[in-house]
């Protein structure tokens, strides 16, 4: 796959399940293996962010790596092994070395009762804690007795590392497109959103897009903080943006407005997404990163685009997340409708009409001659009357297009054969 354009749904989930076995966390080395394989696709600017930076009310933390971990039983045999699963150690564990007796242990243990033979992903970011995940029936088959309990990782001072794409646009007004790369082995809530951020930055370098798209690989939150504070004398070159996650599960896509309920980039996603199965939700304080750039300070026009959302299937931060839960179907999907929402907001202009006093004759211009055979031709003259109509510098295309009912992209077309003749101009 090296170096490739990835364009099918297959070249997608291969792209997750190369990723999924790297041991991710918001620090380390993980982190840096992952960004490494993305850029093997699209350049990337790194970012390495010292231990003990501030970041608005936020601290950079250590650094955190492992090597191994194990519990073995009595008898020697490792019982619960971060070699086979790297769910298996509850992310930024201190390192332990010691003997135990399972009633000790069993206070570090996490299962899910309710799912027996899944693991569950747990972390202790910002105390110093340690761990182990395992499935509740092999926890079940535990014997009594002195247990060997091993977890060899660092804790120490290093960097936050994130990575930038841009696509230089006509205009250096910018859309900003997040994903998080701070997840372990979990393919929807993490891999699925950043192959499919792959693909699409591909597919805007080659259109030579109008805005400027600047794709950010970060860890979830405190990443986000980080890139905002570094960027914050430059926000305002952020006009529109999208934080994109669990793009591979079976679910519909489900589209979370802005803070500002109505920015652009939300009327652009319902616009785009009537045409396929799908649910709209209002924003709330809670979810991936579109928080902390539609928090009150920044109040960015930034939504988020999932399938599924966060804690909305049985398998989130669990085992059962792994690369057959996603689909090259639903991530080519979730990539189809990204690539028209982002083609109706880069299209999406405001014109004034040169000839406003009546309506023009557009006979003698040709414009209803060049309607001839086509099968939408009602629809293109109705659409270059509203263009003609609402083409009073207040309106853009995409308002334009819901108040007649038309799809976009014919109001679009009307707008140019209208400009080319010189009877509107942007």
């Amino acid at each position: 796959m090296t170096g490739t354009q990835l364009r099918s749904g297959a070249e997608l989930h291969a792209l997750v399940e190369r990723l999924y076995p790297i041991c991710r966390s918001i620090t380390g080395d993980g982190v840096r293996q992952t960004l490494d394989i993305i850029g093997e696709h699209i350049a990337l600017e790194r970012h390495e962010v010292p231990t003990g930076t501030a970041v608005l009310d936020w601290t950079i933390p250590q650094e955190w790596n492992i090597r191994d971990a194990y519990v073995a039983a009595p008898s020697g045999e490792r019982v619960i092994d971060f070699r086979e699963s790297n769910l298996h150690v509850v992310g930024y564990s201190v390192p332990v070395s010691r003997r135990m007796p399972l009633s000790e242990l069993r206070e570090h243990l996490h299962t899910l009762p309710d799912q027996p033979s899944w693991v569950p992903y747990r972390t202790s970011y910002y105390a110093p804690a340690w761990g182990f995940c395992l499935a509740q029936e092999k926890l079940d088959a535990l014997p009594d007795g002195e247990y060997d309990v091993v977890i060899d990782s660092t804790l120490a001072d290093g960097s936050l590392t994130y990575g930038e794409h841009v696509v230089p646009g006509r205009v250096t007004d910018e859309v900003i497109v997040s994903c998080h790369v701070c997840h372990p082995s979990l393919a929807n809530d993490n891999l699925a959103g950043i192959a499919v951020a792959v693909s699409l930055a591909q597919q805007l370098a080659e259109s030579q897009p109008h805005y400027t798209y600047r794709f950010l690989f970060m860890p979830g939150t405190i990443g986000s903080i980080t890139w905002l504070a570094r960027n914050s004398s430059r926000i305002d070159k952020v006009k529109h943006g999208l934080v994109l996650a669990c793009a591979g599960d079976p679910g519909p896509l489900t589209y979370k407005k802005s803070r500002r309920d109505d920015a652009e980039i939300d009327r652009v996603l319902q616009h785009v997404l009537r045409s396929r199965e799908h649910r709209v939700v209002d924003f709330s304080p809670y979810g991936y990163d579109e928080r902390q750039f539609c928090s009150p300070g920044f109040n960015l026009g930034v939504g988020s685009l999932t399938r599924t959302p966060y804690a909305g299937y049985p398998e989130y931060h669990t085992s059962a997340d792994n690369p057959s839960f996603v689909s090259p179907t639903a991530m080519e999907d979730t990539l189809g409708a990204l690539s028209d929402a982002f083609s109706v907001l880069d299209r999406n202009r405001r014109y004034v009409n040169l000839s406003p006093y009546g309506e023009p004759q557009l006979g003698k211009r040709g414009l209803y001659d060049s309607l001839g055979g086509r099968s939408d031709a009602k629809q293109a003259q109705m659409a270059m009357l509203w263009v003609l109509n609402l083409s009073d510098g207040e309106h853009s295309l995409l308002d334009i297009a819901e108040r007649a009912g038309l799809p976009f992209d014919i109001v679009d077309v009307a707008a140019r054969a209208l400009h080319d003749a010189g009877l509107v101009k942007e």
